[in-house]
């Protein structure tokens, strides 16, 4: 029981610092939702239940402009499928655990969990190491999107509004790491904007941008080369 106990509080330590990267995020996703139309109650429960902020934002977005349902869940479906491969990297670190804890961990798998997860030099690989982690995670993420959805209604309109560039944002973050290192990888990013420029002519936006992901993530499987 000491060891879960020191494992699980080692795994709040290792998130205090996300705290400062997920509250403001989370209040601009929350501000982006209510724009959209969603409710506080709708805003704070889609994080609750997905938990994927560049997606929450990403669905805001195309459920503002219109987009089918159907649309929406197939977009935010493939820019998450990066996340069958982390939680897998997850599982395997914690094969030792119990199946309801590695679902519970897998659900907890974002971008940031996993790169501290992963690059812990200090970590045995105990899920309650994890389990403290998307602790502050998860309750930090749900804190923003709380905090801006209420604060929406008393924010200035042009505030809120300047607000919605965060989504544009948080997609550059994800990518100039590896664009500084990778050029063709900052090539097909380019390919993929002029396609999906290019199909929003003939098709609605959402579709688009779904064709156009497939269409050059094929592309990149043969043009960009993968770091060993």
């Amino acid at each position: 029981m000491a060891n879960k106990k020191s494992d699980y509080i080692m795994g709040l330590k290792l998130g205090l610092p996300v705290i400062l990267g997920f509250i403001p995020v989370g209040i601009a996703y929350a501000i982006i939702a209510r724009q959209a139309g969603f409710s506080i109650s709708e805003t704070v429960g889609m994080s609750a239940l997905v938990f994927a902020g560049a997606s929450q934002m990403m669905a805001a977005g195309m459920y503002e402009q219109g987009a089918a349902l159907i649309a929406i869940i197939f977009a935010t479906f493939i820019l998450n499928l990066r996340h069958l491969i982390m939680s897998t990297c997850v599982v395997n670190k914690i094969r030792d655990a119990k199946p309801a804890l590695k679902l519970l961990a897998a659900f907890g798998v974002t971008d940031e969990s996993f790169a501290i997860f992963a690059t812990n030099k200090k970590d045995t690989g105990s899920v309650f190491t994890f389990l403290g982690l998307i602790t502050v995670t998860y309750t930090s993420w749900i804190a923003g999107s709380a905090i801006g959805a209420i604060a929406s209604d008393f924010l200035p309109p042009v505030l809120t509004a300047s607000l919605g560039i965060a989504l544009y944002a948080m997609f550059l973050a994800i990518l100039m790491p590896d664009l500084k290192h990778n050029h063709r990888l900052g090539l097909l990013v380019i390919l993929t904007a002029l396609c999906n420029a290019l199909l929003c002519q003939c098709l609605e936006s959402s579709w688009a941008l779904i064709l156009s992901t497939l269409m050059c993530a094929g592309i990149g499987t043969f043009f960009v080369p993968l770091e060993e």
